[in-house]
């Protein structure tokens, strides 16, 4: 499996999930697009944008209300290494060029209200197989029944 994407969007009944198909996004306003069409389903809570890709490296993009996208990937320079990593380490809002290995991009905060606060996250990004870490992300958020319903 070259990548995995998905969209979680919490809602008055619980959390909603779709796969997301990124193949076809060239730009960061398609990769918004699709969250905030995701958020039309909802009553104003937030939405996720769950990726990993080949076991190198995982990303986590939020989406609140008429609000830019944050975004956090685990390591920057692997996800920048590929076309999908590379659109997305443009929304981290962190304009350096990942250094090294391992060295993680964007806002590690994104998730403290859903259970995975920074210290976690960076944790996660820096120990975890990003398959686990999504399960991780998915377990304090209330989501995992609906996560390995997309992956079965």
């Amino acid at each position: 499996m070259p990548y995995f994407a998905a969209v979680f969007a919490q809602t008055d009944e619980g959390w909603m999930a779709a796969e997301a198909e990124l193949a076809e996004s060239e730009t960061t306003e398609d990769v918004t697009d699709l969250l905030r069409e995701a958020a039309l389903e909802t009553t104003g809570g937030p939405v996720l944008l769950l990726v990993e890709e080949n076991d190198a490296w995982f990303g986590v993009l939020r989406l609140d209300g008429e609000d830019d996208p944050r975004a956090f990937l685990s390591d920057g320079a692997a996800a920048h290494n590929s076309a999908l990593g590379g659109l997305l380490t443009e929304l981290t809002g962190d304009p350096r060029e990942p250094a090294a290995d391992g060295d993680p991009l964007g806002d590690p905060e994104l998730l403290t209200d859903l259970g995975t606060d920074e210290t976690r996250l960076l944790r996660l990004s820096e120990r975890a197989i990003p398959t686990d870490a999504l399960t991780d992300i998915a377990e304090h958020a209330g989501f995992t029944e609906e996560l390995d319903s997309l992956r079965a």
